[in-house]
């Protein structure tokens, strides 16, 4: 039984006690009311240094920001990130004045980049976040100018317009494999930087890309057939002579993993390897699941179920959480008849705790077709975090997942 608030409410005021419950699918889960202003700053010190998007800021930045934050309306929040993103992008003038190395240029242009992206979180739903998305989109690339491997650019022909993205080959190894990899509704390609690294000490190669509805894919994630993005890049990566295009892994991260495993149906020939990384599946696109976790026990999302529904329902293409509710079930997996089908190798990851996707679509996988893998995280939530697990080694796992299956 859901308890109605203002928006007001919704905003910054706690609902007076936790509600209980008992849903299909959703068993005696205590919700969460929609976090204050003071519980989100809190949890933004507590990322610093170590979870998205904070992972790349400074704690003294981050504290500057915070004092100047008075409430969670969304362009406020841009804005007050933008302020601080600025203040770095301008030391790339001074820097250049100055006759700084093209490396410390770039190193202001990322730390510009990484605020301006902070601002345009979780999506760029509002015209402030759209802003603060474009001004991070620039810094980004300039600051790749310098990365190590070198990153590519990628523009792909895609039904009159274009599918971008970003490879990077490490040096010194002849035609690498290549992981394909994305994030979920907040997590984009110019975001996927740590992972990427990861791949490269490996011996990987890697092509970033935003999953549909999000940075630069020209699809929503709802609209039939969006995988076609992904074929897109698959038909680019085959044919290029700097990495092996007969070993192609790919890798989708929160609500992006939907996708890697759709892609270990849909490319099954083609692709070598996928990781599903606490991505729906089949139970968490009906609504039993999607009403209570997108308007109450959301707890890990960082700005509350509120920020949560409207990033889902922003790269759905959808204004209302009825019309996500209609829309969500067509995505299943099973319904749409793909996981009776052979798949390619498909690892499955996730935290048995995980409030955003449940913890059952990792099982469906395995309950149907080929022998499929998961690691299932008993105290994790989304994503497998848990203080027994945090993001680097969950990363180290599924890194040398993938690079023993793309090895031959």
């Amino acid at each position: 039984m859901a308890t109605k608030r203002t928006k007001q409410e919704g905003r910054g005021s706690p609902l007076s006690s936790p509600l209980t419950v008992d849903a299909p699918g959703v068993t005696n889960v205590v919700t969460t009311c929609e976090r204050t202003l003071d519980e989100v700053k809190r949890d933004v010190l507590g990322r610093v240094g170590k979870r998205s998007p904070f992972e790349d800021a400074t704690r003294e930045d981050v504290a500057a920001v915070l004092r100047g934050i008075t409430s969670l309306d969304p362009d406020h929040w841009a804005g007050q990130w933008g302020k601080m993103g600025a203040v770095h992008e301008a030391r790339t003038g001074q820097l250049a004045l100055d006759g700084a190395s093209a490396e410390a240029i770039a190193d202001a242009h990322f730390r510009a980049f990484n605020y301006y992206r902070i601002g345009r979180y979780p999506v760029t739903s509002t015209p402030g976040k759209m802003t603060a998305y474009r001004h991070a989109l620039r810094n980004f690339l300039q600051a790749a100018r310098c990365f190590d491997p070198p990153l590519e650019v990628v523009e792909i022909p895609f039904e009159g317009s274009k599918v971008v993205g970003y490879l990077q080959v490490p040096p010194g190894i002849a035609r690498p494999p290549v992981v394909m990899h994305w994030g979920g509704v907040d997590g984009w390609k110019e975001d996927r930087n740590r992972n990427s690294r990861a791949l490269h000490r490996a011996g990987l190669a890697t092509f970033t890309m935003d999953m549909p509805g999000t940075g630069e894919n020209p699809l929503r994630y709802a609209d039939p057939g969006a995988e076609r993005t992904f074929s897109a890049a698959i038909d680019h990566l085959a044919v290029r002579g700097d990495i092996d295009g007969s070993r192609i892994g790919v890798w989708g991260g929160s609500f992006g993993g939907y996708w890697a495993a759709k892609l270990a149906f849909v490319e099954a020939k083609r692709i070598r390897a996928a990781v599903n990384q606490g991505g729906g599946v089949h139970y968490g696109f009906q609504e039993n699941w999607l009403r209570p976790a997108l308007t109450r026990t959301a707890s890990q999302y960082l700005l509350g179920p509120a920020s949560l529904l409207d990033a889902r329902s922003y790269v759905m293409g959808v204004k209302t959480l009825d019309a996500l509710l209609q829309v969500a079930p067509t995505l299943s997996l099973k319904h749409q008849g793909w996981l009776q089908r052979e798949s390619a190798p498909l690892l499955a990851v996730n935290g048995k705790k995980d409030d955003q996707q449940p913890i059952e679509d990792v099982y469906i996988l395995l309950e149907y077709g080929n022998p499929k893998e998961a690691r299932v995280y008993p105290e994790g939530g989304h994503m497998g975090r848990s203080p027994d697990a945090n993001d680097a080694q969950i990363a180290g796992l599924i890194v040398g997942w993938l690079k023993s299956r793309l090895a031959t």
